[in-house]
């Protein structure tokens, strides 16, 4: 229906107007769903099955993202996996468990090259038939020559074109090479690098198919851009130097030149590459590491773009005003402490059932199940502005659900000392009588035992905390009570009032 109402309102402006035929009247040829695809946007995230989804990778992933999103487009996952040495199955569900963990929705794939051999060789054949590739026999003793060669006069190591005009016999072991253009420039309109030109005569005859037969990664990425009708690739910039190679096949195959973005690279704290040296890389292990999603894609957002001195952005900010030209030049450099900062800001604002859901898997690895104990809800509420990260969540909350074995040591001896005694003895007997165990009762208890021994509410509250948490640092005091419970508050009483007595008799010896 949408279609249909495109395509009306395309007549009738063109009817008035007369702009698109040029003569006030429109073909009905004028509209296909082929190029109504090639008038939207169409990004692509394309990683290679070898490994895990790294940040790198992923920070990528969210500016096709955004500028599809943007522009209304569509964002398409392809998966290169030509390389079937190194791709595994379980790279591609690890690049899977990060798109979907991080929320970057693709409307297309995932897309696999490895079924699209025969696309691949028919492109091939192509070229070979219109004198655009030709085969190449030259022995890798012949190629290592070459390029020690240009190695040792301080030249470019580059294919000397020598099978160009040989006459191999196809059944002789042999590469296919693209016949590149021998001059004339390749112009890249860079969305983010701005323009930047190549000389032919610097580019060598690139292979694109190997002697086992397989297509080459230039070449495929040439194919799938074309003919998933990708208008516009955000990539790396690693791959900057393989563009106009890219640009002379689609030039050579008469295809349409998509518009590219090279993305810089993401540096470590010292200003060296992105490495596992530097922290966590990988995408899932900062979900291991207790940190949101939303986080991460907010700390990835700002490396490299900026709007103004705005630092935190809901989604539907960033597609609104994400714009690729915008992207800086220069590498970013990763901050784990402002990652924490903003991931702790999302933990302060998130929905606590959000949250719960997050922390459940955190409870689940200190061997704790969140049924076993007060509402998941309750203690996010409770712990949410005390944490910087859900691991961290986890393991502050450990003691709501099972006893501890021992009392911080600094904790114990500041608070459980044989003063203390008469408050949580009277704490003691209030809570066993309390009918009502809830937060507002619980208040008025410790309240009450304050003002009948006339101690101000510290003066009984910490002894307590320390007696019930173990360490001096917990929420406030009733809620404490609330969240461990009416046995499990009595029980651990009855051990810090041992702990006091043990300590005055240590004294006394």
């Amino acid at each position: 229906m949408f279609l249909n109402i495109f395509h009306f309102l395309i007549v009738l402006i063109d009817n008035k107007l007369g702009f698109l035929s040029g003569t006030g009247r429109i073909r009905h040829t004028f509209y296909s769903p082929a190029l109504f695809r090639k008038m939207t946007k169409r990004t692509r995230f394309a990683p290679s099955p070898t490994g895990y989804l790294h940040v790198g990778g992923a920070r990528t992933a969210l500016f096709s993202w955004l500028h599809a999103r943007k522009h209304g487009g569509a964002f398409i996952l392809r998966i290169e996996d030509t390389d079937l040495e190194r791709s595994t199955a379980e790279s591609v569900n690890a690049i899977l468990e990060g798109m979907t963990w991080l929320g970057l929705e693709y409307d297309e794939g995932p897309l696999y090259q490895t079924k699209r051999f025969d696309r691949y060789n028919e492109v091939i054949d192509q070229l070979m038939e219109q004198g655009l590739a030709y085969r190449c026999d030259c022995s890798k003793d012949r190629l290592d020559a070459l390029r020690e060669h240009a190695m040792a006069h301080k030249e470019k190591p580059r294919y000397d074109s020598h099978c160009r005009n040989r006459n191999i016999d196809p059944d002789t072991p042999h590469v296919i090479r693209f016949r590149n253009p021998d001059d004339g420039v390749v112009v890249v309109d860079d969305m983010v690098r701005g323009r930047v030109t190549y000389n032919n005569s610097e580019l060598d005859d690139l292979i694109i198919r190997r002697t086992d037969g397989s297509p080459t990664y230039n070449l495929t990425v040439v194919v799938d851009d074309s003919d998933m009708n990708i208008s516009d690739v955000i990539r790396g910039d690693d791959h900057l130097n393989n563009t106009p190679r890219q640009i002379n096949i689609l030039q050579a195959l008469n295809k349409e030149i998509p518009r590219y973005a090279h993305l810089p690279m993401i540096l470590g704290d010292d200003g060296t590459r992105l490495s596992k040296r530097h922290g966590a890389v990988s995408v899932m292990q900062y979900m291991e590491q207790g940190f949101l999603p939303e986080a991460l894609l907010n700390y990835l957002v700002r490396l490299g773009w900026s709007h103004g001195d705005q630092e935190i952005f809901s989604q539907e900010e960033l597609i609104q005003l994400f714009d690729i030209a915008n992207v800086n030049k220069s590498a970013s450099s990763f901050n784990t402490e402002k990652l924490l900062w903003l991931n702790q800001h999302y933990i302060k604002s998130a929905d606590p059932y959000h949250l719960a859901h997050l922390l459940s898997p955190h409870l689940g690895r200190l061997a704790i199940d969140p049924t076993e104990g007060p509402d998941i809800v309750e203690v996010v509420k409770a712990q949410q502005e005390r944490a910087n990260t859900l691991v961290e969540m986890a393991e502050i909350s450990e003691f709501i659900y099972r006893d501890f074995d021992e009392f911080d040591e600094n904790a114990a001896k500041k608070h459980l000392r044989p003063v203390a005694r008469q408050a949580l003895e009277e704490m003691k007997k209030s809570l066993q009588a309390l009918t009502s165990w809830d937060v507002e009762h619980l208040h008025d208890c410790v309240e009450q035992v304050s003002t009948s021994l006339d101690l101000k509410m510290g003066k009984v509250a910490q002894p307590l905390r320390v007696a019930v948490v173990g360490r001096a640092a917990s929420p406030g005091i009733d809620v404490t009570l609330y969240l461990v419970g009416k046995e499990a508050c009595l029980r651990r009483i009855d051990k810090a009032l041992a702990y006091i007595e043990k300590r005055e008799q240590q004294a006394k010896a």
